[in-house]
């Protein structure tokens, strides 16, 4: 079943349109992978998705984002971003917070109230969900900026699901990572959709096969192909899509 639909969306900064014409929809409790060369508009479309472009002047997005049959262009962006969290390219734990804080920042900042038990049983619950209970129960009030580049990376996708969202949108989230750590996130991303729909950017060809259900191919602002990955990476329908998966562009 779809839970999210883009139609005909657009992005322009200025004079440039950057993303023409995206349309697709995204089933719930799986992972779409939206992959392309550099330039090509994937952050646009996830950013688009989370309304992250309304914070620049420049910005124009036209078309719709519906999800559950609501507008989200109608709906409050603050409770948009609930509904829809986002983890980027780079680990971003907030520096001063300690882990436990961290985990909970989106009620903190909303100022949405939870007695201490509630906040207890979320941060756990939240860590766990993120694989990261384990590693770093015995150290919650220390700075997560004192956890490896992947623990702060799950930390992040812990916040993120502190808030219940409907959607997780990742952006390329392993390209700062080591191998290793780069792994334990893929590993993460496929436990994870059996609670929550993720959309997945990634330049990682390899990690779009391995991890997706579904992959849209974008190239030059536009989409060229989407559909079931096993298809798409084994028997693609453009061209353009072909080149790339065989390393002719890219």
């Amino acid at each position: 079943m779809d839970i999210l639909t883009i139609q005909n969306l657009c992005v322009s900064f200025l004079e440039n349109t950057v993303v023409r014409n995206v349309s697709m929809n995204i089933e719930e409790k799986k992972v779409t992978a939206v992959m392309g060369p550099s330039g090509c508009g994937k952050t646009t479309v996830l950013r688009a998705v989370n309304r992250l472009h309304e914070l620049s002047s420049h910005a124009r997005v036209t078309g719709k984002v519906i999800l559950g049959g609501a507008d989200l262009y109608a709906l409050d962006a603050i409770l948009v971003r609930r509904k829809i969290g986002m983890v980027f390219q780079r680990p971003n734990p907030f520096p001063t917070m300690g882990i436990y804080d961290n985990v909970v920042a989106g009620y903190l900042l909303n100022g949405l109230k939870l007695n201490k038990p509630e906040m207890d049983n979320l941060v756990e619950e939240s860590l766990r969900a993120a694989a990261l209970w384990d590693e770093v129960k015995d150290s919650l009030r220390k700075r997560g900026a004192w956890l490896s580049g992947g623990q702060q990376q799950r930390l992040c996708i812990a916040r993120a699901l502190a808030m219940h969202p409907e959607i997780l949108l990742l952006d390329e989230p392993t390209s700062a990572l080591d191998p290793k750590a780069a792994a334990s996130i893929e590993e993460l991303i496929v436990q994870l959709k059996k609670t929550v729909t993720i959309m997945l950017v990634t330049h990682n060809i390899a990690q779009a096969s391995r991890v997706s259900d579904f992959t849209a191919f974008m190239y030059l602002g536009e989409l060229v192909e989407f559909g079931a990955s096993e298809k798409m990476f084994t028997t693609p329908q453009d061209k353009r899509t072909e080149e790339y998966l065989t390393g002719k562009f890219g």
